[in-house]
C-alpha cells in the first residue's frame, strides 16, 4: 500500500511538472508571436513538433525540474515587441535580449519574475517609462538597460526595494530625468556598477549613495547634476576603480575655489583608474596632493574648466599614468622638469593655456608618447633635439606658441608621425630634409605662419599618404617643385604669402583628389595650367597677386570663380566677371596658309588616307572586346551575353566623345567617370586607371563580382562592362542628380538644397541598401568606403551605394575572403588608401584590424554626423585636430543648442515654422545621437545596419507622418 502511494504521488508530480514546462513552452510561443523581424532565422527550430523546448536556440533548463531558467536571446537582430507571457516563466532567472531591435515598452509582469537574477534589455529601441513594478524583482543582481529611448523619472523602486542583491546597474543613454531617487532609507550595499550617463538628471549624488562601500564604476557624466563634488560620498567607497562625472555642472568647494577636498577624498580610493572630472567649470588651483592620489592611476580628464595656477611638480608620481589631459583651463607657469618620470604616458593634452618656459627636453624620456598637444600656450625655446627618441609619436601638435629656432633635424626620427603641426610659431631656417622625409604622414603638415626660408626640398615628394600640406606666410623661395605632384593624396594645398617664383607645374594640377590649392602671394608666372579644368574634385583655387599671364581656362572649376581668385596678374585675360577681355588677334599670315592646306592637302588626304582609315575603322569595329564575363562559369556566357549586352572599347570611345575631359563627371582612388550616350540611353563610364597595375585588375574584379551578385533598389546596377588587358570599364546608369556630395557642398552648382526631409530619407535608403550588403545578399559585403560622393540620387531623389572598388566580399557573415576577390598580401605600399577615406575610416582599421560590417556602421555615423553639422571630417580633423566623432562627442549634450540651430536654418524649408520646429528639432538630435552610437571607438558597441535601418526608417515616417499630438503641442 505504501509503495502504490508513492508510486501515485510521483506520478501526481511528474504531471504538475509536465503542466509547467507545457505553460513555459506556451509562453515562449506567445513571446514568438511579438517578433516580426528575424534576418538571421535565430528562432527557426522553435517551430519544431520535435524538438524539445528545453533544446530550442537560446533556452536552458534546470535538470532536477525541467523547467526554463534562461532566455538569451542576445544580439540576433530580432525585432518586435516584448510579449507579457514571458511573465508565467516562474523560474526564469536570466532574460538577456541585449542588442535587437524590440520596441515599445517593457511589460509591468516583468515583475512577477521572482526568481529573475539577470534582466538585459540594453541596446533595443525600447521607450516610454521604466516600468516600478521592476522593484519586485527582489532577487535582481545584474539590470541593464541602457541604450533605450526611456523617459520619466527612475522608479524609486529600483533603488529603494528592501533587497540589497543588486550589483549591476545600467540606465546610460536614455533621456532619464528628475533625481536620482537614492533616498536614506535605501542600502544598496552590494552594489558595484552605477551607470546612469546620458540622461537628464538634475540635483545632487545622493548621500546615500555612501553606504554602497563596494562601489568600483561610478559613471554620471554627460548629465545636469549639480552641487559640491561629493567628496564625502566618495571618502566612503575605497574601491573606486573608474569615476566618470565629466560634462555635467559640479563644483569645487568654499564657493568654487578650493579643489583640495575633492583630491583628499580621492586619495582614499588605492584602486582608482579613471579620473573624469571634465566639463563642470571646477574653478581653483590644483593643489599639491594630486600627487597623492593611486599609482594605479591610469587616466586624469580635467580639461574645459576654470583651473589655474601652476602644474604640481608632485604630479610627475603618479608613474603609471598613460592619460593627462589639462586642455583647455586657465594655467599658467612652466612644465614641471620631472615630467619625464611618469615614463608611461602615452597622450598628453596640455593646450589652449597660459603655460610658458621651453618645452621640457625630458619629454623625450617618455619613450610611449604617442600624442603631444602643446597648442595655445605661451611656450618659447626652441623644440627640443630629444623628441628623436619618441619612436612612438603620432601626432605632434605645437602651433600658436612664441617657439623660435630651426626646425630640430632630429625631428626626422619620428617615423610613425601622422601629425605635424608647428604652425603660428617664430620658426627660422630651411626645412630639413629629414623631416620632409617623413612618409609616414597621414593627415597634415602645417608649417605656415613662421619665418622658413629656401627653397622647398624635394623629400617632400615621398609623403604620398599626407591629406594636407599648409606652408604659407613664410619666406620660402625658388620655384615649386614638379615632384609635389607625387603626393597623389593631397586634399589641400596652402603655399601662400611666399616667395616662389617660376612657372606653376602642370603635375602638381593633376593631383587627383585636391581640393584647395592656393598659391596667391608669390611671384609665378606664366600661364594657369590647363590640367587644373579636368579636376573634379578642386572646391577652392587662388592664384591672385603674382605674375601669371594668357587665358584663364573656362572649364571645370574656372567658371564658378570671382576675379578674387586672380586679383593682381596683370597679364591675366578671361571671360570672368571684372576681368579685362581677352583680344583676339588675326594673323594673315597663318590664313592663307589654312587657306592654301585646305586647297591642295585636303583632296589628298580624302583620296589616299580615307581609304586605310576606313578599312581600319571596320577591322577594329569587328574586334568587339565583349563583357568580361562577370561568372567564371563558361556554360551561362549565353545567358550573361542576354543580361550584359556586349559593348566594345570603341563604342564607348565613342559615347563619352574620346574620353573627353569635358564629359568628365567624377573621379575616384582608380580612375575617372564619364557621361555618355549609347542608343539614345544616358550611362556612366567608370573608367580605370590603368597606372594602377594590378590593382587596377583587382578593383575591377571585385566591383564586377559585388554587383552581379547582389540585387536591391538601393544599390547601383551594372548595365556591362568591357574588359581588355590594358583597359577596364564598367557601364553604369547615369545618375541625373549627381552625388550626394553635390548637393552638401553644392560642387556641381545645383539648384536643389535638400531638406532635412530628404537627406533622412537619403539617409534611410543607405542604411537600407548597406544593411542588405551586410545581412541579407548572397555573399556578404562590406563596402569600405561609405561617403557622400559615393552615395547617387536618381529622378526621384532616391539614393543608391555605388564604388565598390575597395569592397570585400565575405562568406555567411565571417570574414572569409572570397578566393581571388581580394588579396591583401598583394597590395603595396603605396595602396595604402585602400582601408577608405581619410575622416571616415573606423579607428580599428588605423590599429591594423581588418575590415568588417562595424566599419561600415562607423562610416555610417560620420555620415550622419556630416549632415548634421555640414562641416567636411577632414575639416574638422584639419582645423579641430580630432576627428568629427570626437568634436562632436565634446560638444554632446550641453553645448548641440548652437549646432542644432545652424542645421534648421540650413535644412529646414521655409515652410518649417508653420509645419512644427520641435518636429525637426527632435529628429537633428536623433541623428546626432545615432551618429554617436554608430561612431563609438569600440566596434562591438556600435549597432548593426539592420539596427541604423530601422531607426532610419522610423525618423522617416516621423517626419513624413507625425502624429498629430506632436504638433498640438508645438503650436
Amino acid at each position: 500500500m505504501v509503495l502504490l502511494c508513492l508510486a501515485l504521488l510521483f506520478l501526481v508530480v511528474m504531471g504538475q511538472d509536465n503542466g509547467y514546462i507545457l505553460r513555459d513552452e506556451a509562453s515562449l510561443l506567445s513571446f514568438r508571436s511579438g517578433i516580426d523581424s528575424d534576418p538571421e532565422n535565430t528562432l527557426e527550430n522553435w517551430n519544431s513538433s520535435t524538438l524539445h523546448v528545453c533544446n530550442w536556440t537560446g533556452v536552458e533548463c534546470n535538470i532536477a525540474r525541467d523547467r526554463v531558467i534562461l532566455l538569451d536571446l542576445s544580439e540576433k537582430s530580432l525585432g518586435g515587441i516584448i510579449s507579457p507571457a514571458l511573465a508565467n516563466m516562474s523560474f526564469l532567472g536570466v532574460l538577456d535580449l541585449t542588442s535587437n531591435n524590440f520596441r515599445g515598452q517593457i511589460p509591468s509582469e516583468l515583475g512577477s519574475l521572482s526568481q529573475l537574477k539577470q534582466l538585459s534589455f540594453q541596446s533595443n529601441l525600447l521607450e516610454g517609462e521604466i516600468p516600478m513594478e521592476l522593484g519586485n524583482l527582489h532577487q535582481l543582481v545584474y539590470l541593464s538597460l541602457g541604450s533605450n529611448r526611456f523617459v520619466g523619472t527612475i522608479p524609486s523602486s529600483l533603488f529603494c526595494n528592501g533587497s540589497s542583491s543588486l550589483e549591476y546597474m545600467d540606465l546610460s543613454n536614455n533621456s532619464l530625468g528628475g533625481q536620482i531617487p537614492l533616498w536614506n532609507h535605501c542600502h544598496l550595499t552590494e552594489l558595484r556598477f552605477l551607470l546612469l550617463w546620458s540622461n537628464k538628471l538634475v540635483g545632487q549624488i545622493p548621500r546615500a549613495l555612501s553606504n554602497s562601500t563596494k562601489l568600483e564604476w561610478l559613471d554620471l557624466e554627460y548629465n545636469s547634476l549639480t552641487g559640491e563634488f561629493p567628496s564625502d560620498i566618495v571618502d566612503k567607497i575605497p574601491l573606486l576603480q573608474i569615476l566618470y562625472l565629466s560634462y555635467n555642472n559640479f563644483s569645487s568647494h568654499n564657493g568654487n575655489t578650493n579643489l583640495r577636498p575633492l583630491f583628499a577624498s580621492l586619495i582614499n580610493c588605492s584602486n582608482l583608474l579613471e579620473l573624469e572630472l571634465a566639463g563642470n567649470n571646477l574653478h581653483a588651483e590644483l593643489p599639491s596632493i594630486i600627487g597623492n592620489l593611486s599609482t594605479s592611476l591610469l587616466q586624469i580628464h580635467f580639461e574645459e574648466n576654470l583651473i589655474y595656477g601652476s602644474i604640481p611638480p608632485s604630479i610627475s608620481n603618479l608613474a603609471n599614468l598613460t592619460l593627462l589631459n589639462l586642455s583647455s583651463n586657465l594655467l599658467n607657469g612652466s612644465i614641471p622638469p620631472d615630467l619625464h618620470r611618469m615614463s608611461t604616458l602615452e597622450r598628453v593634452f596640455l593646450s589652449n593655456n597660459s603655460l610658458s618656459g621651453q618645452i621640457p627636453s625630458a619629454f623625450g624620456n617618455i619613450t610611449h608618447l604617442g600624442l603631444l598637444d602643446l597648442s595655445k600656450n605661451k611656450f618659447s625655446g626652441s623644440i627640443p633635439d630629444s623628441f628623436s627618441n619618441l619612436s612612438q609619436l603620432r601626432r605632434l601638435l605645437l602651433y600658436e606658441n612664441h617657439l623660435s629656432g630651426a626646425i630640430p633635424q632630429s625631428l626626422g626620427k619620428c617615423i610613425n608621425l601622422e601629425i605635424l603641426d608647428l604652425s603660428h610659431n617664430r620658426m627660422s631656417g630651411r626645412i630639413p630634409s629629414e623631416v620632409a622625409r617623413l612618409t609616414g604622414l597621414k593627415l597634415y603638415l602645417n608649417l605656415s605662419n613662421n619665418a622658413l626660408e629656401g627653397p622647398l626640398p624635394l623629400e617632400l615628394s615621398k609623403m604620398e599618404m599626407v591629406l594636407a600640406m599648409d606652408l604659407s606666410s613664410n619666406n620660402l623661395s625658388g620655384i615649386i617643385p614638379p615632384q609635389l605632384g607625387s603626393c597623389i593624396a593631397l586634399e589641400y594645398l596652402n603655399l601662400s604669402g611666399n616667395s616662389f617664383e617660376g612657372i606653376f607645374p602642370v603635375l602638381v594640377g593633376k593631383l587627383p583628389y585636391l581640393k584647395v590649392l592656393d598659391v596667391s602671394h608669390n611671384h609665378l608666372q606664366g600661364e594657369i595650367p590647363q590640367s587644373l579644368q579636368a579636376s573634379t574634385s578642386l572646391k577652392v583655387l587662388n592664384f591672385s597677386f603674382n605674375n601669371f599671364s594668357g587665358v584663364i581656362p573656362n572649364q571645370g572649376i574656372f567658371p564658378s570663380l570671382t576675379i578674387d581668385s586672380f586679383r593682381g596678374n596683370t597679364g591675366l585675360c578671361g571671360s570672368i566677371f571684372g576681368m579685362q577681355a581677352c583680344r583676339k588677334k588675326r594673323n594673315h599670315h597663318s590664313i592663307i596658309w589654312s587657306i592654301l592646306l585646305s586647297v591642295f592637302v585636303t583632296p589628298m588626304l580624302c583620296f589616299i588616307v580615307y581609304p586605310l582609315v576606313l578599312k581600319s575603322r571596320n577591322r577594329r569595329q569587328s574586334e568587339i572586346f565583349g563583357v568580361k564575363e562577370l561568372d567564371d562559369n563558361e556554360q551561362d556566357s549565353k545567358e550573361k551575353e542576354t543580361k550584359y549586352p556586349r559593348i566594345s572599347f570603341w563604342q564607348l570611345k565613342e559615347a563619352t566623345d574620346g574620353f573627353n575631359p569635358s564629359c568628365l563627371i567624377g573621379s575616384g582612388r582608380f580612375g575617372r567617370v564619364y557621361k555618355g550616350v549609347i542608343d539614345n540611353t544616358n550611362i556612366a563610364v567608370k573608367v580605370l586607371d590603368s597606372k594602377m597595375g594590378g590593382e587596377m585588375s583587382r578593383s575591377f574584379k571585385r566591383e564586377c563580382q559585388v554587383l552581379k551578385r547582389t540585387r536591391h533598389r538601393n544599390l547601383i546596377r551594372i548595365i556591362t562592362a568591357c574588359s581588355r588587358p590594358d583597359f577596364k570599364a564598367l557601364v553604369l546608369p547615369l545618375m541625373s542628380n549627381g552625388s550626394l556630395e553635390d548637393h552638401l557642398y553644392q560642387t556641381q552648382k545645383t539648384d536643389c538644397v535638400l531638406t532635412l526631409v530628404e537627406l533622412v530619407s537619403i539617409c534611410s535608403d543607405v542604411a537600407e541598401g548597406v544593411s542588405y550588403l551586410h545581412h541579407h545578399s548572397p555573399v556578404r559585403v562590406v563596402h569600405c568606403d561609405l561617403k557622400p560622393s559615393n552615395i547617387l540620387l536618381d529622378e526621384d531623389m532616391t539614393a543608391l551605394v555605388t564604388d565598390f572598388g575597395i569592397a570585400k566580399l565575405v562568406k555567411g557573415g565571417v570574414d572569409d575572403e572570397v578566393p581571388g576577390v581580394f588579396d591583401s598580401a598583394s597590395i603595396s605600399s603605396t595602396a595604402g588608401l585602400l582601408c577608405g577615406s581619410v575622416g571616415y575610416i573606423a579607428p580599428e582599421y588605423g590599429l591594423g584590424k581588418h575590415a568588417s560590417i562595424q566599419g561600415d556602421v562607423y562610416s555610417f555615423g560620420v555620415l550622419l554626423l556630416e549632415i548634421v553639422t555640414g562641416k567636411r571630417p577632414t575639416d574638422v580633423l584639419f582645423h579641430e585636430g580630432s576627428s568629427l566623432h570626437e568634436w562632436m562627442k565634446s560638444q554632446y549634450p550641453h553645448k548641440l543648442e548652437p549646432i542644432v540651430k545652424k542645421a534648421l536654418l540650413r535644412l529646414a524649408p521655409s515652410t518649417a515654422a508653420s509645419y512644427s520646429g520641435k518636429i525637426w528639432r527632435d529628429v537633428i538630435l536623433e541623428l546626432i545621437e545615432l551618429g554617436l552610437i554608430c561612431t563609438q571607438y569600440s566596434p562591438s558597441t556600435r549597432p548593426s545596419m539592420i539596427d541604423v535601418a530601422h531607426e532610419m526608417g522610423r525618423l522617416k515616417q516621423y517626419l513624413s507622418n507625425p502624429s498629430p499630438r506632436t504638433i498640438e503641442e508645438d503650436c
